[in-house]
């Protein structure tokens, strides 16, 4: 029995091993800054951890997505890395702003230019993009993750809905609904304020209207108090 336990608990902790090790657990990932909604800008995080215990990750390369191209894309400094923007002439030209575009970014490096990731880290490498397509609801930036020992590792493979996640998951960014328009809201603020307006108006016409009455009650008072008062004079 003894010997039984003893072979399960090994089993156990095998398999906790081979959990923590697994690399699905620790990939190169995407997140906004806030949110992505769709046909707005947002600035994106690319996450890489380095997952070596004998090398240093000294370059990263971030593919963008083709069948939605981004007009604006602008990477962030980061201390100790050096950058390269790719950009591509498109199929199909896009629009901002009232201009024609025909191209768009495909590429960002990054090449560290002293020792990188080094192992038991991760380091953040932030962009804005934008606009973000209003007909989709993710989009998927293929990375290559390479190390000091000229390993690459292809995060590549997109995951599918209702499938286990792959061995090397592409980073996938998730957007959300577009903001509503506010047009509606901004015009019901504009009718309140103004009827609230009016109201006010009306308040200060009837006070200027008391205070008129007052006034001239007071300034007839006084017109008989100096009648009456000269009469005196004129009677002594």
């Amino acid at each position: 029995m003894k010997a039984s336990r003893i072979a399960v608990a090994g089993a156990v902790a095998g398999v906790a091993v081979l959990a923590l090790s697994s690399p699905a657990l620790a990939h190169v990932s995407v997140q906004p800054e806030g949110e992505a909604a769709k046909g707005g800008y947002a600035v994106l995080g690319f996450k890489v951890p380095n997952e070596r215990d004998d090398a240093s990750t000294t370059k990263l390369e971030i593919t963008f997505p083709t069948d939605h191209p981004l007009a604006s894309v602008m990477p962030q400094p980061v201390e100790g890395w050096d950058v390269k923007v790719t950009r591509s002439k498109l199929d199909k030209p896009l629009e901002m702003h009232g201009e024609k575009i025909n191209e768009a970014v495909s590429k960002v490096t990054w090449t560290a230019k002293g020792d990188g990731i080094e192992p038991g880290f991760f380091q953040k490498f932030p962009v804005s993009v934008g606009t973000l397509p209003e007909d989709a609801d993710e989009l998927v930036f293929k990375a290559l993750q390479t190390y000091s020992n000229k390993e690459v590792v292809r995060w590549i493979e997109v995951p599918q809905e209702g499938q286990d996640e792959p061995e090397h998951p592409a980073p996938v960014l998730a957007l959300s609904a577009a903001s509503e328009d506010t047009g509606s809201a901004e015009k019901a603020s504009a009718e309140t304020s103004a009827a609230s307006g009016d109201g006010d108006s009306g308040g200060t016409d009837t006070t200027a209207r008391v205070l008129g009455v007052v006034g001239i009650v007071v300034g007839a008072a006084g017109v008989a108090y100096g009648v009456l008062a000269g009469r005196r004079r004129t009677t002594a």
